[in-house]
């Protein structure tokens, strides 16, 4: 039997959501047609950008076969030394960030213990066609096609296969931090709301400040909420929402870009410090209640099928998911980082990130998650983030709002 409203839910995905929507009163003034963010737009300027076309982002898909079995001449010679480094090189194996290997701290558990895999019987041709594609063998792998998607040559395959084929004894942790299945997990113990404990928190006195701004049309956002403790009491934990003028989710921090635009003439681009402090200020207001987003109308149900797959698609060069990370294999560790759950990311951003000395708001740490594995990221104001967002708001309903977070 047909299910009627899954049915129509997938035809009106490809529909715009302007066709059906009425979410976001079309009365609240928004500036609709420049950027929200700084054009050409960069992450940092300081960076070089690193070019992933070859490989799927959240934006486009690129359709990449699993790979045909490599025929190699067994039994291997190559290079154990050389292979023991490449499984610890960051840029290169990395084999440690999922797997216990020996002489290594902080190795993951995403994957086995393999550092007796010396003593498993697995035949040369098999061990490097499963570095080559572990696709050939699991089409659902959480591990990186390293061959087939250009980060081991087939030489450096042979090293690493002749280093792992060396491994024959048990790897003791003397210290048990280094042991995953036994390393305490991470809690945030730190008061969000104690400026000593949270540099996140002088945002709010810059975001107070342009608040009670004028822009360059001599009016305020003081001027049309002259209570913002009032106005804004549970604002924050409606958001995001669909926008059918832009014809997308968007939230706080593209809102108050564009109605900034269109009311005071500030201009607040995205991810700038004004932005994230006016976004901090307008959230902690809304502090202390429980998230509640709306999921009952139909435009909302859309954008949550579209995050859906989203969420589910392979992208970049190491072919991670975000499902692979925060539902496949939420609560263990890729080397010291601990991978959390969907649920409950969102009620502390924008949060201060310790180990950068700077807050962040979720876009950047969506950019940062494409840029881990090798994808091309998407500007702060992409719809595709906007639908991220939504969807993860909705993971966190019932959830209480403290912002500013701090995380290291």
């Amino acid at each position: 039997m047909i299910d009627t409203r899954s049915y129509l839910l997938a035809i009106l995905t490809l529909l715009p959501l302007s066709t059906f929507c009425a979410e976001m009163s079309n009365t609240v003034p928004l500036e609709l047609e420049k950027s929200a963010h700084a054009s050409p737009w960069k992450r940092y300027s300081t960076w070089r950008q690193s070019n992933w076309n070859n490989y799927c982002n959240l934006r486009q898909g690129i359709t990449r076969p699993v790979s045909f079995i490599q025929t190699i001449e067994t039994p291997i010679k190559g290079s154990p030394a050389n292979g023991k480094k490449l499984i610890a090189n960051r840029k290169k194996g990395n084999c440690v960030a999922c797997h216990i290997l020996p002489d290594v701290s902080l190795p993951g558990n995403v994957g086995i213990n393999i550092s007796t895999l010396g003593i498993w019987q697995r035949p040369d041709d098999f061990l490097f066609n499963h570095i080559y594609d572990p696709r050939i063998y699991n089409h659902y792998t959480v591990m990186p096609p390293f061959g087939a998607y250009g980060i081991l040559t087939k030489a450096e395959i042979k090293d690493v296969v002749s280093y792992l084929q060396s491994l024959k004894k048990v790897v003791e942790f003397d210290n048990p931090v280094d042991n995953p299945e036994k390393r305490p997990v991470p809690v945030e113990e730190r008061d969000n709301l104690d400026e000593f404990e949270n540099p996140g928190m002088f945002a709010l006195e810059l975001g107070e400040a342009l608040f009670n701004k004028r822009g360059s049309r001599g009016q305020s956002c003081q001027d049309c909420h002259e209570n913002p403790e009032e106005s804004f009491a549970r604002w924050a934990v409606n958001m995001p929402k669909v926008e059918p003028r832009l014809n997308k989710v968007i939230g706080i921090e593209e809102f108050v870009t564009r109605h900034a635009r269109a009311t005071t003439g500030a201009e607040y681009l995205a991810q700038s410090e004004e932005n994230l402090a006016l976004a901090i200020y307008l959230r902690y207001l809304a502090n202390g209640q429980a998230i509640a987003i709306e999921t009952n109308d139909l435009n909302t149900q859309i954008a949550l099928r579209r995050a859906e797959d989203l969420i589910t698609r392979k992208i970049g060069q190491l072919n991670f998911a975000c499902t692979d990370c925060h539902r496949l294999n939420a609560g263990k560790w890729i080397r010291g980082q601990h991978l959390t759950n969907m649920v409950g990311m969102l009620d502390h951003f924008p949060t201060y990130r310790t180990s950068r000395g700077e807050i962040w708001d979720i876009r950047k740490r969506f950019q940062w998650c494409n840029v881990s594995v090798r994808a091309n990221e998407l500007p702060p104001d992409a719809p595709e983030y906007g639908d991220l967002e939504l969807y993860l708001m909705i993971k966190s309903n019932g959830r209480i709002l403290s912002v500013p977070g701090i995380r290291h």
